[in-house]
C-alpha cells in the first residue's frame, strides 16, 4: 500500500461522516431526541480525528501524482487548497462537538446554547467536504487529463469558495519562512502538550490507584483544559506539517505518532461510551477504580508517552521512509 492507496482509503470517512453526522443532528431536533444528537456530535468529533491522517496522507499522494504527466498540477493545487480549507472547518466543528458533548454531560440544559453553532459549522463543513471530494475526483477525470496544465474552470459558487481557499505554496512559505512565527508555533505546541499530559496524566494516575487520597470528581473537571491543549496541538501541529510536509512524510516516527493519537481516540471512546467514566467519577477518597478503568488509564499513559517520544524523534528519523514515488 502506498500513500495514494492510504489517502483513498481514509478520505471517505470524513466526507461521508460529516453527512451522516449532520443528518443525525438535524433529525435529533424532531422530538428532541438526545440520543441522535449525541450520536451526531460523536461522529463529528470522530470525523475531525480521522480527517487529520486523511489530510496528511494526501501530501504523499500529491508528491506521487506530481510525477505523472497525465495529471494536471493545477487540479492538484486546487484540490490541496480545498482540502486545507475544509480541514480547518472540520477540526473546528469537531472541537465544538466535543464542547457540546462535555457540556451536555455536565449540565444538559446549557448544552443547547452550543447546538446552533455546531449546526452552522456542520453545514459549512459538509459543503466544503463535498467540494474537496469533487476536486479530488477531477484529478483523474478523463476529460481533464489532456495536459498537465489543464485550465481550471470554476462555477459561480466554486469561484466564491475558491477566493477563501489558501494557496498551498504561499501558505507553506508563510509558516516556515518566518522565524517570528515558527518559534511561537513550537512553543505553543509544547504548552498544549503540557496541558494535555498534565491534566489527563494526573487523572489517569488516580484511576490506576496512585494519590488515592484525592476524589476523582474534582480531577475530572480539569478535562476541559486537556481539550484546550488538544485544540492547540492540532492547530500548531497541522501548521508545522503544512510548512514542511516532505520532512514529516518520510519520518517513520511521525506516522507512529499519528497511530498513537488514533489509538488514544479509541481509548477515549472506550472510557466515555462504555459507562466507565460515570463509575469512576463517583469515586471518593481512598476508593479503588474498577480493573477495566485501570487498564484504560494505563494504556492512555503509555500512548501519551509514545506520542512524546515519537514526536522528539521526528527530525532524527526524517529519512527512514522512502520518499513517495510514482
Amino acid at each position: 500500500m502506498n500513500y495514494a492507496h492510504l489517502h483513498l482509503l481514509l478520505n471517505h470517512f470524513p466526507i461521508i461522516g460529516t453527512i451522516i453526522g449532520l443528518s443525525l443532528l438535524l433529525l435529533s431536533f424532531v422530538g428532541d431526541n438526545r440520543d441522535l444528537r449525541r450520536s451526531g456530535l460523536i461522529i463529528f468529533a470522530a470525523g475531525a480525528l480521522l480527517a487529520i491522517p486523511a489530510f496528511l496522507s494526501g501530501f504523499g499522494a500529491r508528491i506521487m501524482l506530481s510525477g505523472d504527466p497525465g495529471v494536471s498540477s493545477a487540479l492538484l493545487e486546487r484540490h490541496e487548497a480545498a482540502a486545507m480549507l475544509s480541514l480547518w472547518f472540520m477540526e473546528t466543528t469537531g472541537g465544538l462537538a466535543l464542547v457540546a458533548l462535555w457540556r451536555s454531560h455536565r449540565t444538559p440544559r446549557r448544552a443547547r446554547w452550543h447546538l446552533p453553532v455546531v449546526v452552522l459549522f456542520a453545514l459549512l463543513t459538509v459543503g466544503l467536504m463535498g467540494r474537496t471530494g469533487e476536486t479530488g475526483g477531477d484529478i483523474r477525470h478523463p476529460e481533464m487529463r489532456a495536459s498537465q496544465e489543464a485550465i481550471v474552470v470554476e462555477g459561480t459558487l466554486g469561484s466564491v469558495v475558491h477566493a477563501f481557499e489558501p494557496t498551498p505554496e504561499k501558505f507553506s512559505q508563510a509558516v516556515v519562512g518566518s522565524l517570528w512565527l515558527w518559534g511561537p508555533l513550537m512553543f505553543l505546541h509544547f504548552v498544549g502538550l503540557v496541558l494535555i499530559v498534565g491534566t489527563v496524566g494526573v487523572f489517569d494516575l488516580r484511576i490506576m490507584g496512585f494519590i488515592k487520597q484525592l476524589p476523582l470528581s474534582p480531577l475530572h473537571r480539569f478535562i476541559p483544559w486537556a481539550m484546550a491543549g488538544l485544540g492547540v496541538n492540532v492547530v500548531t501541529g497541522l501548521l508545522a506539517f503544512i510548512g514542511s510536509p516532505d520532512r514529516y512524510v518520510t519520518s517513520s516516527a511521525f506516522w507512529l505518532k499519528m497511530l498513537s493519537l488514533l489509538l488514544l481516540g479509541l481509548n477515549a471512546v472506550a472510557f466515555y461510551l462504555t459507562g466507565i467514566s460515570e463509575r469512576v467519577e463517583q469515586l471518593e477518597s481512598g476508593e479503588d477504580a474498577p480493573m477495566r478503568a485501570k487498564l484504560i488509564a494505563g494504556s492512555a499513559l503509555l500512548l501519551w508517552l509514545a506520542v512524546i517520544v515519537f514526536g522528539r524523534y521526528i527530525a532524527p528519523l526524517s529519512d527512514t521512509l522512502p520518499p513517495p514515488a510514482y
